[in-house]
């Protein structure tokens, strides 16, 4: 996620925080890098005139060029900056005093509306209400089937019709359907186009008129660049929108639509698509992004997926486990998935400050891991929890079973040893290093 831009900033401040003295000119000099580092991430060029205005006015005063330390001065006011530009704070999805809320999801086709409002039916079920989809997409054929399907998988009830009815009509239907069944949370999934023609806003503002819907959020692929912050400018000059959410931000290396949408239209970014599974949403948050940009990490962001894939006591159940030198292959393998259900591993080590510029060519093999669960799952129950019983014709076995080979066999074996040994040394308070892992 802004990978490109990332690098580039990091790059410019490095050299600025390696002097001890900061002159203006060196501060200009920085400034016309980070221009063009932002021009060419496809950030909006007014945006960039404001933006390069403001840190300039703020990082050349007398206060930051003869402080101690001028360059972190220089990248404080930079990651300020930045902040602000993103939206400066967190914007949640503002729920009805008197439910149910609707939320309505707006966007062009292919933009990822129907999936996004699966998603987002997903974080509201998590959060203990009780949500209801709506298939007011009667354009795209597969649409409605599409948004079954995603129903089944997270159990939340879909409201369609195979009758011939108008999306305005149908979604006026849900809202009389969810009220009897005290459903608390509607989220109409509307139709799409390649490109903003008139019907569309014509059907769009329809539904709005039916529904009154508490949110309209405009759904916009992060990856178009500019061409989403123009989307996003012309639905809230038409239909009027309270957010956004940016999809496929997972593969998004400039940024542009992330720090131009909130200057140009005035609306936040409520969420980021970082992903095509149904757990890949997340809440924006304007400040661990812009750390993220400057190389800072975002160890919040990190910490809040361990605590969604752990809760405390099984935690607590774990620590004694290993502390105890009970750790078993099954063990093993329940973690290698709680930690596989946190997002990719890249992803999770970037969000470690430091860690972002040193592991840039470094390739995680996810495949790695399902090999791993594969020959533990190969192995019988008291092979899991007594590895002392894998002798060369029970490793062939497994080999076999799992489709692998021996020496994968092998080296699965000898990875869970020298972990047991790690965590023994832990125990006795002994210095120890961490052993290979595979898929590094």
């Amino acid at each position: 996620m802004l990978e490109n831009l990332g690098e580039r900033l990091e790059g410019i401040f490095k050299k600025l925080k390696g002097r001890g003295l900061l002159k203006e000119q060196d501060i200009e000099l920085a400034l016309k890098e980070v221009r063009v580092a932002l021009l060419e991430a496809d950030v909006n060029f007014r945006v960039v005139k404001d933006f390069i205005a403001s840190v300039k006015e703020k990082a050349t005063g007398k206060a930051v060029l003869e402080s101690l330390t001028p360059g972190q001065q220089v990248v404080k006011i930079v990651h300020g900056e930045i902040c602000q530009l993103l939206g400066g704070s967190e914007d949640r999805i503002k729920l009805a005093p008197n439910p149910p809320t609707v939320i309505m999801m707006i966007g062009l086709q292919g933009s990822g509306k129907t999936t996004t409002s699966a998603k987002l039916a997903r974080i509201f079920k998590k959060e203990g209400r009780r949500p209801m989809l709506v298939a007011a997409d009667l354009q795209r054929p597969a649409a409605v089937d599409q948004l079954i399907t995603l129903g089944k998988q997270i159990d939340i009830p879909v409201h369609f019709t195979r009758e011939k009815m108008t999306p305005a009509a149908l979604a006026s239907e849900a809202l009389r359907k969810a009220k009897l069944e005290a459903r608390d949370i509607v989220i109409i999934d509307t139709a799409g186009r390649l490109h903003i023609d008139q019907a569309l806003m014509a059907e769009l503002k329809e539904i709005k008129k039916e529904t009154s819907p508490h949110e309209t959020l405009l759904v916009a692929d992060s990856m178009t660049g500019q061409e989403a912050v123009n989307i996003a400018k012309t639905f809230n000059e038409e239909i009027g929108v309270e957010g956004v959410i940016l999809t496929k931000m997972d593969g998004d290396a400039r940024g542009g639509a992330a720090l131009s949408i909130k200057a140009v239209t005035g609306k936040p970014i409520k969420y980021i698509g970082v992903g095509e599974k149904l757990d890949m949403l997340e809440a924006f948050h304007p400040d661990r992004v812009a750390s993220r940009v400057l190389g800072m990490g975002d160890v919040l962001s990190l910490i809040e997926k361990a605590q969604s894939a752990y809760d405390l006591a099984e935690a607590e159940k774990m620590g004694k486990k290993l502390m105890s030198e009970s750790f078993t292959f099954e063990d093993l393998r329940d973690q290698l998935k709680k930690v596989r259900s946190m997002g990719p591993i890249e992803s999770l080590l970037g969000m470690i400050p430091g860690l972002g510029a040193k592991l840039k060519n470094v390739k995680v093999d996810e495949r790695e891991f399902v090999k791993i669960e594969a020959v533990i799952n190969s192995m019988t129950p008291s092979e899991r929890r007594n590895h002392h019983l894998l002798n060369g014709s029970r490793r062939r076995r497994i080999a076999i079973g799992s489709g692998t080979n021996v020496s994968d066999v092998n080296r699965v074996v000898k990875q869970y040893v020298e972990m047991k040994k790690m965590l023994k040394m832990f125990k006795g308070g002994k210095g120890f290093r961490l052993p290979k892992i595979a898929g590094f």
